[in-house]
């Protein structure tokens, strides 16, 4: 009865660890590992030497083991705290959607002693400001464009593998079918979010044309504001993309233009220099992480445009009609390199930024 009674001090001591590890990252390793010693402390004076459930020694109580080993596995897995990656599901991420889905950056990470969490930040700047503070650590799905803008600016950033290329999927929609050509845009209002593809989109769709920003009123906005400002009629035009851009599309609003030939639509993962190099372990196994679940999509695609439908609220017909839009090849490719040294040029001619960003020195290789 004795042995009995300290199964269970233990395993509500364990309980109360397995919940306290939980917070950010590295807040509450300290505390955790503090309440581990007491129990054991406790466990220990009260046995007075005697064996426990937890040293697996005979009797009933080895029925006990398993249940503990788990809860022991459970506070291991997060005494180095948590690693936090963005969850992007915009324009159509569906590897974002899958992973998290099937926690598989949960179940590598757990294998080093994280946790992990998810950032809900979804502009640019948002993310890649968090990322330079250190509150994120892996920009999952972050516009090219954005981390030119970054690393313009001198942020300490740098791009580890591709996400997705999707031109396609990135939209210039009118409230009528006035708008025809970009001098139909003139001293027009136009609303998208500002320093993203979209918005590079905009500029050289603008471009084509001999024009610049200052041709029309642009406002920026998030892609769901911009989505109920031109519904409401109160801008002439709105950047969207995704599920959004999809409903508006079957609504009847018309499209002016699409990325094709304006823009790559390139989309990167990133996380900081110094992070790459204190944590390699963790880059690696973010990679093969990122790689696992291109290879779950790849084995199982049915489930994961299930996922995906589920997640954005739309039918499988409307995944399974957008998702030919994408390639989530995860590899670097030359063109990449290409395109981005391109935007570069781009984003320089138009304002967008002022100084020169060499792209080979802006990704990581693994050595």
């Amino acid at each position: 009865m004795k042995r009995n009674v300290t199964a269970l001090i233990l395993t509500a001591a364990m309980a109360v660890v397995s919940l306290t590890g939980c917070g950010g990252q590295g807040g509450s390793t300290n505390t955790a590992a503090a309440q581990t010693t007491a129990a054991a402390q406790e466990t220990k004076a009260e046995t007075e030497g005697g064996s426990s459930a937890a040293d697996g020694s005979g009797g009933e109580e080895e029925n006990n083991t398993e249940p503990e080993k788990d809860k022991t596995e459970a506070v291991l897995a997060e005494e180095k705290g948590t690693i936090a990656v963005t969850y992007v599901k915009s324009p159509l991420n569906v590897p974002s959607i899958v992973e998290k889905d099937q926690q598989i950056f949960a179940k590598e990470f757990g294998k080093l002693g994280y946790g992990v969490t998810y950032s809900d930040l979804t502009t640019g700047p948002e993310q890649t400001q968090a990322l330079a503070s250190g509150d994120i650590q892996f920009l999952y799905a972050v516009g090219a464009t954005s981390v030119i803008l970054a690393a313009s600016n001198d942020a300490d950033i740098k791009i580890i593998s591709t996400y997705s290329r999707s031109p396609e999927a990135f939209k210039l929609f009118g409230k009528d079918d006035s708008i025809k050509s970009p001098e139909d845009l003139k001293g027009k209002k136009v609303a998208g979010p500002k320093g993203t593809i979209l918005h590079e989109l905009l500029v050289a769709y603008l471009a084509g044309a001999g024009m610049t920003e200052e041709d029309i009123e642009f406002m920026s906005m998030g892609i769901p504001d911009a989505q109920a400002a031109l519904a409401g009629g109160s801008v002439d035009a709105a950047l969207l993309a995704g599920p959004v851009a999809y409903n508006m599309e079957k609504d009847g609003f018309p499209v002016i233009t699409n990325g094709t030939d304006l823009t790559e639509a390139t989309i990167v993962v990133a996380a900081s220099g110094d992070y790459i190099d204190s944590h390699p372990e963790e880059v690696k196994t973010f990679l093969e992480a990122q790689k696992q679940v291109l290879d779950v999509i790849e084995a199982d695609t049915k489930a994961a445009m299930e996922a995906t439908a589920k997640e954005t609220e739309l039918t499988i017909d409307a995944v399974m009609e957008m998702y030919p839009m994408y390639d989530f090849d995860m590899t670097i490719r030359d063109s990449d390199i290409e395109a981005m040294k391109k935007t570069v040029v781009f984003m320089k001619e138009n304002g967008m930024i002022e100084n020169d960003v060499d792209i080979e020195a802006l990704i990581w290789r693994a050595q």
